[in-house]
């Protein structure tokens, strides 16, 4: 069963569980929901898992990139007040995963993707170096 939706600043996320903060990162066409199954799994096991929706679709079209999302997920991450956590990112979550880790590794304790192509993909545009 999916938990409520909260929304608090310019975020909305799902959340569960106490414990080491996993960020699940859904893929481009995906949403909150997509994975309940994980959250249902390691929320009760001492993980906090966590759900933001990612703002592909509210975020002004020309300002939309890997790089945009990864920075709204360090403002979150910040928003939260979160350290050591491990990310799992699904498809575009996983390039946002890959790029957050690459710039910000203070926060990040273990990195897991899905479905992503490597950090030197070249068409992603500005998001990669």
């Amino acid at each position: 069963m999916m938990n409520q939706i909260v929304e608090e600043a310019s975020f909305r996320y799902v959340e569960a569980g106490e414990g080491q903060p996993i960020i699940i990162l859904h893929g481009l066409m995906g949403g909150l929901s997509n994975f309940e199954g994980v959250m249902n799994c390691f929320s009760p096991k001492g993980y906090r898992v966590i759900i933001p929706e990612l703002p592909v679709y509210t975020l002004p079209v020309l300002n939309t990139s890997v790089k945009s999302l990864s920075e709204f997920l360090h403002d979150f991450i910040k928003h939260k007040g979160l350290k050591d956590v491990i990310l799992l990112g699904n498809s575009l979550g996983g390039h946002v995963g890959l790029l957050y880790t690459k710039n910000h590794s203070d926060f990040v304790k273990g990195l897991v993707i899905t479905g992503s192509s490597g950090l030197y993909e070249n068409n992603l545009g500005d998001g990669y170096p």
